[in-house]
């Protein structure tokens, strides 16, 4: 299957119904404040701890509690463009074995200032403390619900701010290290938007690898289940795949060696999230990827006008549906949450996409409908991407209200 390729100047799409409100701030680490912790070289480091806490992995069983030494950073308020409803973090940080990090936010609203809420205990390995979500967060303004901050009814975010927190045992002189930090805050009409007309970028298909989860039906079935339900990981592994050869073998070692692409395996290792259970974590796919020299954000986009722009900048993205019975034709399965690669389009305007579901990785490319998989997409969630990209590769221009 081939496609023409096409070079013409990025056209912005035209908006259509309700205004879409979306937004995407990186923090310049240079700034904000820190206790314990100071910025250095591009990157915040723990200095000087300021204090300990006992920490008791609630995942592993008859845990005793450890002593942590910590440091924290919390950036400057960030003044949203609009009244927001929801924000999702992205990070990326070095934890050698042992060390761990803490993200939370603050988020001041019209119904005043939240507490500082955690979005997650992340680590790039789960050799000390299991990454994880903390659920049961809610209060007047807001709520934590797995990897976003959503507002309460009534409330809408008016600026936000995160605060890293960065752990090491007690005793040590370990360093775990910051060295990005960003967020996504939207704000969603209830109505999804009409299908959008392709733009003058479509035509183009990337050569994207093909990966299905379900060579991996029954593998490991104590991260959700199983390879049926790998989804986001397998999506993940297939752009990583596209621009680098990580994770190196070494790394996955302790996969079964009769098992076929075995780093996605390490993937669903490394992404999963254990207060959720399962490997969807948005914030922690992209905190993996980002782990292999990658820049990785999660953010929304619009439309697939927007999307178009960045398959035509040759970046890929993954992007999360919702398949409903008779509503993709081709996709065979449904799902009430999926990721997917978008790889491309047709000249047409229908989307190529690599779709893990596929029964196995010779039918992972396939093409749908645009009007369906747009409709898939934003009407699952609001048009949720995770951009993964090496830094040399530049992103699509921005618009004013910046999502990218």
């Amino acid at each position: 299957m081939s496609y023409a390729t096409y070079s013409e100047t990025l056209v912005p799409a035209e908006p259509s119904g309700p205004p879409r409100h979306v937004s995407y701030r990186s923090v310049d680490l240079a700034g904000g404040e820190g206790a314990g912790a100071g910025y250095s070289r591009g990157a915040v480091i723990l200095t000087a701890p300021v204090g300990t806490v006992s920490y008791t992995d609630p995942f592993v069983a008859h845990a005793a509690a450890q002593e942590f030494e910590y440091g924290q950073w919390t950036t400057p308020e960030v003044t949203a463009p609009f009244g927001f409803t929801d924000l999702i973090a992205s990070w990326y940080a070095d934890t050698p074995e042992g060390t761990w990090i803490e993200i939370a936010t603050q988020v001041r609203g019209t119904a005043g200032a939240s507490s500082w809420l955690t979005l997650a205990r992340w680590a790039g390995d789960d050799s000390t403390v299991h990454p994880t979500s903390v659920p049961g967060q809610r209060e007047a303004t807001g709520r934590v619900s797995t990897d976003a901050w959503l507002a309460a009814d009534g409330n809408e975010g008016l600026a936000w701010r995160l605060r890293v927190t960065l752990l090491r045992p007690a005793g040590t002189d370990l360093f775990p290290t910051l060295r990005y930090l960003g967020a996504m805050v939207s704000a969603l009409p209830p109505e999804v938007p009409g299908p959008s007309a392709p733009g003058p970028t479509v035509g183009r298909v990337l050569d994207v690898p093909s990966f299905s989860q379900r060579l991996h039906a029954g593998q490991y079935p104590h991260w959700d289940g199983g390879g049926d339900s790998w989804c986001s990981p397998t999506s993940t592994s297939m752009v990583m795949r596209y621009w680098t050869d990580g994770p190196h073998p070494d790394e996955f070692a302790w996969v079964e060696p009769d098992y076929v692409d075995r780093h996605v395996h390490h993937a669903v290792r490394h992404c999963y999230d254990y207060a959720y259970a399962g490997a969807g974590n948005w914030s922690f796919n992209t905190a993996y990827a980002a782990r292999y020299g990658l820049d990785a954000f999660v953010t929304r986009l619009r439309d697939l006008r927007e999307a178009e722009e960045f398959i035509a900048a040759g970046i890929p993205l993954v992007a999360s549906i919702r398949v409903v019975a008779g509503e993709l034709d081709g996709a065979g399965y449904t799902a009430s949450g999926h990721l997917l690669v978008i790889a491309g389009f047709t000249p047409g305007g229908d989307v190529v996409c690599h779709d893990p579901a596929a029964p196995d990785s010779g039918s992972v490319r396939r093409v749908y409908r645009r009007a369906q998989l747009e409709k898939a997409w934003l009407g699952a969630s609001g048009g949720i991407v995770y951009v993964i990209r090496r830094e040399d590769v530049p992103l699509p221009a921005r618009r004013a209200e910046a999502n990218w």
